[in-house]
């Protein structure tokens, strides 16, 4: 789980800087909310900020965990009542 945790964070960190997501990371799907503990033990936290020499851009970038399950339904009746 940890190698897991870290590879994922690394691969966050890298999308947040190609990105330059300063809004913050959310990040949705089945899995994170049901490993919470796991993702707030520091892991995943490091692995995502250690981005030398970048890291002072992405320690600066919120990350956060979407709990809401139907987040993707709601996002997409947004969409679709703004056609």
């Amino acid at each position: 789980m940890n190698l897991w945790l870290e590879a994922f964070g690394s691969a966050a960190g890298n999308f947040a800087i190609v990105s330059v997501a300063r809004g913050g990371v959310y990040i949705g799907g089945g899995i994170p909310p049901k490993i919470l503990p796991a993702l707030r033990a520091g892991g995943f936290i490091r692995a995502f900020r250690d981005k030398a020499p970048m890291d002072e851009l992405v320690t600066g970038i919120p990350v956060r965990v979407i709990l809401n399950s139907r987040a993707g339904l709601l996002g997409a009746a947004v969409h679709a009542a703004t056609l």
